[in-house]
């Protein structure tokens, strides 16, 4: 059974009623972000109740160090975490003596939280009866600043019921932090000053071993009634922690609010003995503007992003609200400003997996920034890999590889690999394909191609050189193969010729000589660089060409379709719907051994490669693999059931496309997998806006041209997206009956839809019969 407690809403992620088995869950759901730091919803007030605390800082980490039983060469020193920061939300309330905690109150009622993803904001309100029988209603609102990114900011508010009272405030900054994810139970934080000075606090402190410096700040002013109260703080304070004191006499019915800012500067974008000035410098404009002129411009920021990135769906409120919800985490998460961060699978909402970047980016996210942002922001993205080519040159070497051979990380935060499962780390290869498609991806959504030449054919050929030595030649088969590798599915590891893996191999050599003739062609003086620094010869991709034209797929005859490996066939084939429910998810009720053994597959794996590649196979053969690899595919990697989603409307299939749409949308909201209380999915939720925009939008680029093949399923009466589409803007609406086109700008275009050429001008609407 999934979760089903956040209420259905258009525009608001909404809770009611408190349920202590259910804090840790909705600290992941109300996660807020502003793509430079994100926090878990966790309780301003004192909670001593089963909670996972979580501040992070975007770029910030630490190498902890590796933990495994039995070394392997070529096993990573350490394993990147995401670190969870100095806390600077939290704030101590204690009313007529007795602390505000829910976890102890007599009774709660009319408990609620909202996350507002239309304003970006986040609120939570109770009245509670505390356990010496004084009542109040406390409403405390908090959000983080796209225009002041350092920043964040509370409104805590306090309203007692039946008596006058005494309320105490304590905001405080805290350094003593632990990550709820950690190896060695080592020490992250190394805290070397704190500073008070009136109403403001500063919490100095680096990171162990990358020594990231980092300044946490804070600064408090208290309300009656609205009007401001003139009252210097007590400070206090111990080794990692500040703390101010407010006292405050109220009268019943009276409101007392508490406003906080805080947030943190960072030695990434300032000067390490800058740090105090600068959290100063963004203090003064924050508390110039105040909470709520601040806020309002939080409400205009997230207006001009949901301009573009919206999609609406009418008639479906659950399926509205899932796709805004993912919609607004990637948001969070990443806004393209700075292209030294990434997109890691859970965002700011948890710290497992580790890493800010996996193959997630380049073969899920990368669509969705391309389509709703400036495209610089996607070519961000291919820099940042660009950026740690020598790093993966390295990673290669330290396997075995040579020549200026690339091997990606499979997890990284500064381009080294920190991911320390063998079987993956050693194995999960097919990482390099998903880079050198996201080159190919952009240059056919953008039409740009300045980056190939530039920086992307180093980059291909780094990857055309990996695929060329980690190929082996078989006497018995008389081709190619590629042996001891994990595919997209990680329910089989250490398999022979993964056929997604073998055929990116194939592609990436062909797609890396077809640019090298491209870019000698038209630009000579980068090919006479890169030749210069790659010392590239015709010899070698000759011998790369060997490869590709030799690679070996295994195929079943008797089903007529290609295998996922080798022994695919050897398993007991009983599909998932013999499987009883009992038994799901199979990765939290089997052992690993009876999983690899099972026929069962994590996420789409052969058709991830048809997904990839569709213009390579016929409708007939995607309906054949389809129909073949389903009915065994548990789903149980976030990233599965966008990709079978986008197919299933492909092949017109729609009922079935709606439910994997729902699961893709709702995978946290109804947490499908049972661990929401970790973090969100944030790169699948990318995978998401494809199963719409893709699916049943049916958008694709097709001769230069974007092409639609518009589809809805019976449960919606219309839906609408924006593509942003080489700088000209279309809005797609579709409903039952027809589809609409509205084109932005002062140019006329022309698109395909079902096949026929329309050419579309702007501020004219253009109507198609479905």
């Amino acid at each position: 059974m999934n979760q089903d407690y956040i209420t259905p809403n258009s525009w608001s992620i909404i809770e009611e009623g408190f349920d202590k088995e259910k804090v840790k869950s909705s600290e992941s759901l109300f996660s807020i972000g502003n793509g430079a730091m994100g926090q878990r919803a966790n309780y301003e007030e004192t909670y001593s109740g089963p909670t996972f605390q979580g501040s992070y800082i975007g770029g910030v980490y630490y190498p902890d160090k590796t933990r495994v039983g039995w070394w392997k060469n070529g096993y990573p020193e350490y394993f990147a975490k995401v670190l969870n920061a100095p806390n600077w939300i939290g704030i101590n309330v204690t009313i007529n003596n007795e602390v505000l905690d829910l976890n102890t109150c007599k009774s709660i009622s009319n408990y609620k939280r909202e996350l507002n993803m239309k304003e970006g904001w986040y609120q939570r309100s109770f009245v509670a009866i505390l356990a010496n029988d004084t009542k109040v209603e406390v409403i405390a609102t908090r959000f983080l600043s796209l225009d002041l990114n350092e920043v964040g900011a509370i409104k805590y508010q306090i309203k007692p019921l039946d008596t006058d009272a005494v309320i105490v405030f304590e905001p405080y900054l805290d350094s003593a932090i632990t990550n709820e994810d950690s190896n060695w139970d080592d020490k992250f934080w190394n805290t070397t000053a704190i500073t008070s000075e009136e109403t403001q606090a500063f919490i100095e402190a680096h990171t162990m071993k990358t020594n990231f410096a980092t300044c946490t700040f804070m600064q408090s002013q208290l309300a009656l009634n609205g009007e401001f109260v003139s009252q210097k703080p007590k400070e206090s304070s111990s080794e990692f922690l500040i703390k101010h004191t407010y006292i405050q006499k109220v009268k019943k019915n009276d409101v007392v609010t508490l406003y906080k800012f805080g947030g943190y500067t960072v030695d990434r974008n300032h000067k390490a003995s800058q740090l105090i000035a600068a959290a100063k410098g963004v203090l003064k404009k924050a508390t110039d503007l105040g909470f709520d002129a601040l806020l309002e411009k939080q409400k205009l920021a997230w207006a001009k992003i949901w301009e573009m990135s919206d999609i609406t769906i009418e008639g479906d409120t659950k399926a509205q609200q899932g796709i805004r919800f993912n919609i607004f985490q990637l948001n969070q998460t990443y806004s393209g400003t700075d292209s030294r961060l990434n997109i890691g699978p859970k965002g700011f909402t948890g710290e497992k997996y580790g890493g800010s970047t996996y193959w997630d980016t380049e073969a899920y996210c990368i669509p969705f920034y391309m389509a709703t942002k400036d495209q610089k922001v996607a070519r961000n993205l291919l820099e940042y890999r660009y950026h740690h080519l020598e790093k993966a040159i390295e990673n290669a070497k330290k396997l075995g590889f040579s020549n200026g051979a690339a091997l990606y990380p499979m997890v990284t935060m500064n381009g080294e690999e920190c991911h320390n499962e063998w079987e993956i780390t050693f194995e999960e290869i097919h990482r390099n394909g998903a880079i050198a498609f996201a080159i190919f991806n952009y240059y056919r959504f953008t039409g740009d191609y300045t980056y190939i030449p530039e920086m992307g054919l180093e980059v291909l050929i780094g990857i055309a050189r990996f695929w060329h030595q980690r190929a082996t030649f078989s006497t018995q088969k008389d081709k190619y193969v590629i042996l001891g590798v994990t595919g997209p599915n990680e329910y089989e590891n250490n398999v022979n010729n993964n056929w997604y893996t073998n055929y990116l191999a194939k592609w990436c050599i062909n797609y890396a000589v077809e640019q090298l003739k491209k870019v000698k062609d038209g630009y000579p003086e980068d090919y006479h660089r890169i030749i210069g620094v790659t010392k590239l010869t015709d010899n070698e991709t000759e011998k790369w060409k060997k490869v590709a034209d030799n690679m070996y797929f295994p195929y079943s005859a008797t089903h007529d379709i290609f295998l996922q490996q080798d022994g695919f066939l050897d398993k007991e084939l009983i599909t998932v719907a013999d499987l009883p429910k009992s038994q799901r998810p199979i990765n939290q009720k089997w052992s690993w051994d009876r999983i690899l053994r099972s026929p069962y597959i994590k996420q789409a794996d052969t058709l991830q490669g048809f997904y990839l590649f569709e213009d390579h196979f016929s409708i007939e053969a995607l309906e054949k693999h389809f129909d073949f690899y389903e009915p065994f595919t548990v789903h149980e990697s976030s990233l599965s059931p966008c990709v079978h989603s986008i197919q299933a409307a492909k092949l017109n299939r729609m009922e079935q496309a709606y439910t994997f749409y729902l699961r893709t949308s709702r995978l946290d909201l109804d947490d499908y997998n049972k661990e929401v209380e970790e973090g969100l999915h944030i790169t699948s939720m990318a995978g998401t806006w494809m199963s719409i925009v893709e699916g049943f939008g049916g958008m694709r680029v097709v001769e230069d041209k974007l092409s639609f093949m518009p589809r809805i399923p019976k449960q919606w009466k219309a839906y609408s997206f924006k593509i942003n589409f080489r700088k000209r803007i279309l809005k797609v609406t579709v409903s039952q009956q027809e589809t609409k086109f509205q084109l932005e700008g002062t140019e006329d275009t022309s698109i395909r839809v079902n096949g026929k050429r329309i050419v579309i001008s702007p501020e004219k609407e253009v109507v198609v019969a479905n």
